[in-house]
Formats: C-alpha cells, sequence, structure tokens
C-alpha cells in the first residue's frame, strides 16, 4: 500500500473477507484437560459437508484429494508461520492426511482435535518458555552478530528438533527486541513490555475451548470451496470482523485480529477514520492512548479489548501506534490522532461537485458524483415514503442539477465503493442507458437470471467517465462493467476488487453458514469475479494487489464466462483508445503526483521483494535510515515540483508546520476547502473525458451481436 497523499480520500469501500480464525497464538495457560468434541457439534459437521454438496457455487467430491488440502489448510491456520509444531508432530499426524474425508462424513472430529490440542500443548509450552526466561534470553543476545531473520515461513519446513525450535524462537525475540529500539522505547521497559505481551497470549490458551477448534477445523473445510463461505458460531467470538454498522467503534474502522496483531480492514466512508486520513487497511495497531495518557501495549490482546480502548465519547481524542502496511519490517511505526465521532447518514449519500480545469487552453466544466455506496431505506420504501433515499434517487436529482448548470461532461466516483443495494446498480445504470440488461446471476443451479433496465425511458446521453479503483467492489463493479459493456463511458483508474459473487446464511444443528450460491456475469458474459473490470484508461495502482482484491484471497473462485447479451453500443469508444492513452501518458510523465505514485509503485515491489531482515543492531538502523532517506527524497521531488517547502524529515507533516505557523480557524477551514479540490486523479480523468469528447458526438446505435 502506497503512503497517502493529503489530497488522497482515505480506504475502503468493503473487503467482503469473513477470514475465521483469531490466530490461537492468542490464547491462556496451561491446559490440563485436552478438548473434546460433541455430538452436537458432529451432527453440525455433517449438517455443513450436506449444504455444501447441494448448495454451494462449486462442486467438490468430499473424497482423498480434498482430504489431502483439508489437512494442510487445518495446520497452515493454526500453524501458518511454521514455528510451533515440530517436524515429528508432522509425520504423526500425516496419519491423517487421507482419512478426514471419511472421518468427517461420519462427524466423527477426534482428527481434528487431536491436531488441536498438540498445537495447544506447544503453544503453552512455548509461550510458558518466553515469559520465564525472557530477561535470560535477552541478556545474551548479541546484537553485533551478523544474522537475520526469515520473514515469511510458511513455504519453509517446521523445526526439525526443539533446539532448532529453540533457535527460531531466539531470533523472533531478537528481532522484536530490536525493533522496539528502532521505536525508541526505553531499555528498561523492553523485557517487562515483551513478557506482558507473551503472558497475555498465554492467558488466552485458557479461554480456548471445545467451539473454538471446531471453528478452525470447520473452516479449514470450508475455504477450500471459496474465501467467503464460513461456519459461524453460535457466539460471538473475537475471531470474526467487527459488523459493518455504521457505528463503527468511534472511529469508522472495522478490526479483525491476525497473529497477535489487531488489523484495520476497512474504513467506513465519511467515519472519523477516513476523515482524517492516516490509517490504512492492513495496517496493524500495536498501542492505543487517549488524550493525554500513556500508550497502552496491545499486541496479543483479545480483539473485544482493543476496541473498548479505541472506542470513547463523541468528540473525544484517541491516539493509535500503528505499524503501515508499507512498513518493512516492524520497527516503522507512526501515531495517528483520531477525533471520536459518529458516522453520518448524509456523509454515506451521493454528493456533487463541479471541478473547472484548463484543458487545451480552454477552461471547461466537470460535474463530478461522489458515490461512496449503493444504498436504499428499504424500510422507507416499504412504508410508502415519497422521499425514501437511494442512491439512484439521490443521484438522479444531482445528476439534473449538474445538466442545469450546463457542465461539459460527468465523473462517476466509486473509488472505495464497496457495493451495496444489487437493485440500486441496477437503476442507477439506467439512469445512463435507455433500456436493456446490466447483469447476469447464475446460480449454483446453473440457472441464469437477468436484471436491468426493462423499459424505455429518458437518460443522460452525454459525456461520461467511470473512476474506480481497487476497493471498488461488488455492485460498483456491475455498474462500471455495464458502462464499459455497452460504451457508454470511459472507465478510468485501477482494476477493481473483484468480487463477483452472492452469499447467503444457511441455519445449522448449531450456528450458521455462510455460503457462496451464485455468481455475477456482465452483459459481455464476462464475470466479474476474481479479475474485477479492468479500466479502459489505466492510472498508477493506489493499493497492492497481493494484499488487496479478490485475486489476494486463498481459494477465491477463478473468472470465467457465459453466453454474452445482444445490446447496443452507444458510442465507438475503442476507436480513440489509442489517442486517449497517448494524451494521458504525455501528462502523466510531467505530472508531480503522478511521477510520486509510479515511484512509490518502485518502492512498494522492493520492499515487498525482501525475504529476511538483518537482526544485527548497525544493519537494522541502516536499513531503516535508508527506508526514510528514500521516502524523503521521493516526496521532496514531489514537493519542489509543486512549489512547496521542502520536507527536513519524512516524519514531518504539513500539520507541524501548521503549528510553528498558527492561522485562524476560517483561513484554515478555507485552506482545507482547497486542499480537498485538489485531486490529480480526479483532475487527470476529467482531462481524459475532454479528450474523448468527439467521441460522444450523436451517432448512431450498433447493435452488438
Amino acid at each position: 500500500m502506497l503512503k497517502s497523499f493529503t489530497w488522497q480520500r482515505s480506504l475502503f469501500g468493503a473487503l467482503f473477507i469473513c477470514t475465521l480464525l483469531f490466530s490461537l497464538n492468542t490464547t491462556a495457560t496451561v491446559q490440563s484437560t485436552p478438548l473434546t468434541y460433541s455430538a452436537e457439534q458432529s451432527k453440525t459437521a455433517k449438517d455443513i459437508i450436506s449444504k455444501l454438496r447441494q448448495r454451494h457455487y462449486i462442486r467438490q467430491s468430499l473424497n482423498d484429494s480434498l482430504s489431502s488440502r483439508i489437512f494442510d489448510t487445518y495446520l497452515e491456520k493454526l500453524d501458518g508461520n511454521r514455528s510451533f509444531f515440530l517436524k515429528s508432530d508432522l509425520k504423526e499426524f500425516e496419519q491423517y492426511r487421507l482419512q478426514l474425508d471419511d472421518t468427517l462424513s461420519k462427524g466423527d472430529l477426534e482428527p481434528g482435535y487431536i491436531i488441536f490440542n498438540r498445537y495447544q500443548q506447544r503453544l503453552v509450552d512455548r509461550l510458558s518458555s518466553i515469559v520465564e526466561q525472557l530477561p535470560e534470553m535477552v541478556a545474551s543476545m548479541d546484537f553485533d552478530k551478523d544474522e537475520a531473520l526469515i520473514i515469511d515461513r510458511t513455504q519453509l519446513a517446521w523445526p526439525a528438533t526443539m533446539a532448532e525450535a529453540d533457535d527460531l524462537w531466539r531470533k523472533i525475540i531478537k528481532s522484536r527486541v530490536l525493533s522496539l529500539r528502532m521505536a525508541k522505547k526505553d531499555e528498561a521497559e523492553i523485557i517487562p513490555l515483551l513478557q506482558k505481551r507473551y503472558q497475555n497470549q498465554l492467558n488466552r490458551v485458557q479461554q480456548s475451548n471445545s467451539e473454538d477448534a471446531f471453528q478452525v477445523y470447520m473452516n479449514a473445510l470450508t475455504s477450500l470451496y471459496d474465501p467467503h463461505t464460513n461456519y459461524l458460531s453460535p457466539r460471538t467470538s473475537e475471531n470474526f470482523n467487527i459488523n459493518m454498522s455504521l457505528s463503527l467503534e468511534g472511529i469508522g474502522a472495522v478490526l479483525q485480529m491476525e497473529d497477535e496483531y489487531t488489523k484495520v480492514v476497512r474504513l467506513v466512508h465519511a467515519g472519523p477514520a477516513d476523515k482524517q486520513g492516516q490509517l490504512n487497511p492492513s495496517d496493524r495497531i500495536v498501542a492505543v492512548a487517549q488524550k493525554d495518557g500513556e500508550f497502552q501495549d496491545v499486541i496479543g490482546m483479545r480483539l473485544d479489548e482493543v476496541v473498548d480502548l479505541i472506542r470513547g465519547p463523541k468528540g473525544s481524542l484517541v491516539k493509535l501506534q500503528v505499524i503501515p502496511v508499507s512498513a518493512k519490517t516492524d520497527d516503522e511505526n507512526i501515531v495517528i490522532d483520531i477525533i471520536r465521532d459518529t458516522v453520518k447518514l448524509e456523509e454515506q449519500s451521493a454528493k456533487k461537485k463541479i471541478l473547472e480545469i484548463y484543458h487545451e487552453d480552454k477552461l471547461s466544466r466537470i460535474g463530478i458524483i461522489d458515490i461512496p455506496a449503493f444504498y436504499i431505506d428499504f424500510d422507507a420504501m416499504r412504508k410508502g415514503d415519497p422521499n425514501y433515499k437511494s442512491t439512484t434517487r439521490d443521484v438522479e436529482k444531482l445528476l439534473t442539477e449538474l445538466i442545469d448548470d450546463k457542465v461539459d461532461g460527468i465523473i462517476i466516483d466509486l473509488r472505495e465503493n464497496g457495493g451495496g443495494s444489487l437493485q440500486e446498480a441496477n437503476q442507477l445504470t439506467g439512469l445512463f442507458i435507455e433500456q436493456g440488461p446490466t447483469v447476469q446471476i447464475r446460480h449454483s443451479s446453473n440457472k441464469v437470471y437477468r436484471d436491468g433496465k426493462r423499459s424505455p425511458s429518458a437518460y443522460y446521453n452525454g459525456p461520461l467517465a467511470v473512476l474506480i479503483n481497487r476497493l471498488s467492489a461488488s455492485a460498483s463493479e456491475i455498474f462500471a462493467g455495464a458502462i464499459q459493456d455497452y460504451q457508454r463511458g470511459i472507465v478510468v483508474g485501477t482494476q477493481s476488487f473483484g468480487k463477483g459473487t452472492v452469499q447467503s446464511l444457511a441455519p445449522l444443528k448449531q450456528g450458521q453458514l455462510k455460503i457462496t450460491e451464485s455468481k455475477f456475469y456482465r452483459i459481455s458474459g464476462e464475470s466479474t469475479q476474481h479479475r474485477g473490470v479492468l479500466p479502459d484508461i489505466q492510472f498508477p495502482a493506489t493499493y497492492d494487489t497481493e494484499k488487496v482484491g479478490e485475486s489476494s484471497l486463498e481459494n477465491a473462485l477463478a473468472w470465467d464466462r457465459i453466453d454474452p447479451i445482444r445490446h447496443p453500443n452507444y458510442f465507438d469508444l475503442p476507436a480513440i483508445l489509442p489517442s486517449l492513452k497517448a494524451k494521458h501518458e504525455q501528462r502523466m510523465s510531467k505530472d508531480p503526483d503522478f511521477i510520486f505514485l509510479n515511484e512509490q509503485l518502485v518502492l512498494m515491489a522492493e520492499n515487498r521483494a525482501i525475504t529476511s531482515i538483518p537482526l544485527q543492531q548497525e544493519a537494522r538502523s541502516k536499513m531503516q535510515q535508508q527506508e526514510k532517506e528514500r521516502a524523503l527524497s521521493i516526496e521532496n521531488k514531489r514537493r519542489v515540483a509543486k512549489g512547496l517547502k521542502p520536507l527536513d524529515d519524512i516524519e514531518t507533516s504539513e500539520d507541524d508546520e501548521l503549528a510553528d505557523n498558527p492561522v485562524d480557524d476560517a483561513t484554515k477551514e478555507e485552506d482545507q476547502d482547497k486542499e480537498e479540490e485538489i485531486d490529480p486523479l480526479l483532475t487527470e480523468t476529467g482531462h481524459i473525458l475532454l479528450d474523448a469528447m468527439p467521441a460522444y458526438l450523436p451517432s448512431k446505435i450498433a447493435v452488438n451481436h
């Protein structure tokens, strides 16, 4: 993920992720009695298998091949970084590899519980040892020794012996001590802080119960169908994302546990964190502080406990210390101040503004309609309220106002729009086409349903562009795909999310199964799944596609296609794309913000290629300093090109500069309004739309066969 500019809208529509696991690295003291499964869980397992067989979009046989995959996935969910189990454990478990299909079909969960209990014991033994021996371990560490820690062990073998495991954990602890040193933590505080973290994790092992084991085991099975099919336990537990209500714990952020960290999944549009602009999806929260209080370390803490620290009264300040997703190592921390607030419904609604830009020495006016979600007030609609809110109704009003203002064209901004109502996506498309289908939905039964605008009616027929990014998902992709397929408008931005599946909740003997039953297809016959919508004009990617998007998820359903639907092409836009791309690239080669984006993409790729980090303090410090110098150089290159004062340090913010040169509130508010208008991606979309004007001249509609 790239660092945010002040002009970038901060992130996230909806990541439709419902992964199981809060890693069991976040659980308790010694467990004397092994966990066992209940008769109810046995029945539920058979119920899950039955529903997967009957209702899931793809058909898989529960055979030896799938059994082997369940075995590997289960081990990965428990010990993905391969640091707790030993090779001897894996050799012992191997007898179950081809048996899980048979045992699960009978409701026999014993193999899963044997593996789980062994993991629990390895976890308890390791954490107990660390808590007890940490002072001695740290005292014996040689920070001048030339050695390194492999960052990602997912493809490596498990430790062969306990001595090998001990050495691995010595390196892990050494790296964490170095991280705290790099973060300027007082030396006397490091050992107590780490002991507290590991004791917190140890304390949580005691809290794990039979339902925890059952969830992990069942989701090792369901995740092999697709990442959105999950077993949901009857109780609310910390292993699931906080729900998507608009009152998201004071800052408007959806959180989940990942290993010992609290990770940001998404931000609510127009929520406090979104407006503040620094917090990003996949950032990890390591400490929380109140206004003038000290930071409280939250690594290894339960998710609900972290949420309690973050939540607070409206108008109060909370400070988050986070490891940015762009960080090379855990040494890199930033502090983010957020004023708690509630998300206002009106701020979730579509909004308009007019962008005035000089294009080829002529001042043009482009209407912008920003749509954060596809929403509808079903309750008010059912009650017959003539003024019920919906995306289409709001956009239709804004569109009329912009046409009355005599804008030269319209941009629909769908960045960070994670979707919502399919009905609204269809109806919104109807504001821009005369009549026709907008989406195809294929059910697991192979029946294909079509939806769209059934009757001809008035529509906006002027120049149109749709701006998308990696977080434009689901309903956004249906709308953007339809506009592209009809050649009704230019689609600009980056590849969209690729969420092209539909889930439903099925009751079980115990809990529920969220199951993928259908798949979206465009009228061209192409699925939106996995691939998403590919823009006509590509912008630099501001999100790491290896970490964000459907294609980044394990076992995501593949892209495919079905029969297309006969439909008209409104304009011959493909004919002008080469010219549009050439003009865009010429502008981009000189634009400071686009140059900055591309240089950060290079830096992000270099960071992603790092496989190990040094455990020598001097080398670690040098690595951190080089990263800061590179980031500062890129940022100052952009600032100088835009006539701004260079920064002395990459951690110096414009807020710090304002603190040294205070201005009155009215001037500050005016400057912020001006800053919000400066969005190079939106401005460039305006230039592209103006370049495309000749193609929007009235023409005869051709029928696509």
